[in-house]
């Protein structure tokens, strides 16, 4: 992403996923071309360090949805707010669908499980390895 792009996020609504790693690449470039959410997907990287420094622990962990300069959601729910902002029907409701009362818990623990081994998925590599926490 350029510099004038990454500008242009600041003050907007933005997910920002790992830059790093392949798999969240490959998935963010995805949802970009299939969905065309008005929300841009951004590599925490490549935005600016005063938004993303506060939130490190995270950003490994989990894609964050950027408010302006809060966290509105992580993990699944910022993948659903990411969805939700498609002007595709289609995408629309997987956004809305992954909110559902009933489905949050199970889509919360797919969620989890691709993010630990997300260096296991298509595209992935040990760079995608999520640390693991010191003892």
């Amino acid at each position: 992403m350029n510099n004038t792009a990454t500008s242009d996020a600041e003050g907007r609504t933005v997910l920002a996923f790992d830059g790093d790693c392949g798999f969240c690449q490959a998935a963010a470039r995805q949802i970009q071309l299939r969905a065309n959410p008005r929300t841009a997907a951004v590599a925490w990287q490549m935005l600016p360090p005063k938004l993303t420094e506060p939130h490190l622990e995270r950003l490994d962990r989990e894609v964050l949805l950027f408010d302006g300069d809060r966290v509105s959601a992580g993990g699944v729910a910022a993948l659903a707010g990411l969805l939700a902002s498609s002007p595709a029907r289609v995408y629309r409701g997987v956004g809305r669908f992954l909110r559902l009362p009933l489905i949050r818990p199970a889509a919360n623990l797919i969620y989890r499980w691709v993010a630990r081994n997300r260096q296991r998925m298509p595209g992935g590599t040990a760079a995608c390895a999520v640390p693991r926490p010191h003892n």
